[in-house]
């Protein structure tokens, strides 16, 4: 059976979806503000858990139904992303719940919502991780030749405006995936279901989300290394041109002297 997360938007406008799911008949249920529905496709029968950071998780949806499911959400979608990312892996029932790494195989222990919803708290978290890692990387590669050109020429080939402009978006990148940091946290949900944290865990560890998330922090120190030269060259090219304007105002003064004194001799 097939397993799949999507993060198509920033965020998703939950109220709005949960009230658009009951009018097609459905019955959404909250866990804190994560809503999950249960739906039958033809000969199917799968389980949605719609996150309100922009990301879903089917369990035993067929891959048309999802890419239906995930049209029905675009009115819903705030900030939609130009293109969404995506993770898939098969799952199936066994005595034990286990991932097996290998395979890219979920096995449950039994039909529970809960425990889905626990893994889902992970994969969700890793496609959301796997947009920051894009959009961090992307800047990363815009600007890096900003480095190597200091060294090189001794200064940056911009204009004042232009160096403003890229340290607008290196702070706007920056402070995005900061402020979006809670996602990545052990999810409240756990704090009242302290049994369920341990398939969150197991699910977490699989998906590399401590150690991706290291690397990102380690990137956004880049991006603050960036914003640092970008800033410091602003200062400089802003001193020189206070210094060729004190330049000039002394200039145009000699001049003004000399033409005075040279006036007095007519």
């Amino acid at each position: 059976m097939r397993c799949s997360s999507y993060c198509t938007a920033d965020r998703y406008d939950i109220d709005d979806l949960a009230k658009y799911l009951r009018s097609e008949g459905l019955d959404p249920k909250f866990y804190d503000d994560v809503i999950h529905v249960h739906r039958e496709d033809l000969e199917t029968s799968g389980e949605i858990f719609y996150f309100p950071y922009g990301c879903v998780v089917f369990w035993n949806v067929e891959e048309e139904n999802e890419l239906h499911y995930l049209k029905e959400l675009k009115p819903y979608e705030v900030l939609t992303l130009q293109e969404s990312t995506y993770e898939a892996c098969v799952f199936q029932y066994g005595p034990q719940t286990t991932i097996n790494e290998e395979d890219d195989e979920i096995v449950l222990e039994n039909d529970d919502v809960l425990i889905k919803l626990s893994l889902s708290h992970a994969l969700s978290q890793s496609v959301k991780l796997d947009v920051f890692e894009e959009s961090v990387n992307r800047t990363i590669e815009k600007n890096r030749h900003l480095p190597s050109e200091l060294a090189e020429k001794g200064k940056i080939s911009l204009s004042r405006k232009k160096i403003s402009q890229k340290i607008g978006a290196l702070f706007a990148e920056r402070n995005s995936v900061n402020l979006h940091s809670d996602i990545l946290d052990t999810p409240e949900f756990f704090w009242r279901r302290p049994r369920y944290e341990p398939y969150y865990q197991m699910a977490s560890q699989y998906m590399d989300i401590a150690t991706r998330l290291d690397i990102l922090n380690r990137r956004l120190d880049s991006i603050h290394e960036l914003y640092d030269i970008l800033s410091n060259e602003l200062k400089h090219a802003h001193s020189s041109h206070l210094e060729w304007v004190i330049i000039l105002l002394i200039v145009s003064e000699v001049i003004m002297h000399l033409l005075k004194d040279f006036l007095k001799w007519f």
